[in-house]
């Protein structure tokens, strides 16, 4: 990304990240959808935010609370290991603890139409803050 060194950037990166994650969100809930009725499916679920809230905490730990470490071996521990926000990726969980029906199947349609309006609404509201920040950016340009 071109200005990724600054706040925008990173900003514009996190968008471009959540968007992709909450893409794939929607295949893993189209696909617990479709299969609501093969016996033994267990629903699918991605996870994505508390680790990327780890990861941003951990920059803010950084600059404030700190304390650096001398480390004269390698066999020595650190005392912090900072996450960075470009590796956290989302991650894919299989609920094999539940079941719904006798058939082992764990899909419950409701549960799943709602979280695919909930996901719908957090790529809209990304998309909009996208685009505003596009806007503002070419506002910027056209009156530097």
């Amino acid at each position: 990304m071109i200005f990724e060194n600054g706040n925008w950037g990173k900003t514009q990166y996190l968008l471009e990240r959540s968007m992709d994650v909450e893409t794939t969100r929607r295949k893993v809930i189209a696909d617990n959808i479709a299969n609501a009725d093969t016996p033994h499916f267990k629903r699918s679920e991605i996870t994505f935010e508390a680790s990327l809230k780890r990861a941003l905490d951990t920059e803010d730990y950084i600059k404030s609370e700190a304390v650096p470490a001398r480390m004269t071996d390698s066999r020595h521990i650190p005392f912090f290991q900072p996450v960075d926000y470009h590796t956290v990726k989302p991650r894919l969980h299989l609920d094999y603890l539940t079941s719904m029906r006798n058939d082992g199947n764990n899909i419950d349609p409701e549960k799943e139409t709602q979280d695919m309006l909930e996901n719908q609404l957090r790529y809209q509201a990304l998309t909009q803050i996208w685009s505003n920040n596009d806007r503002l950016m070419q506002t910027v340009m056209r009156t530097a």
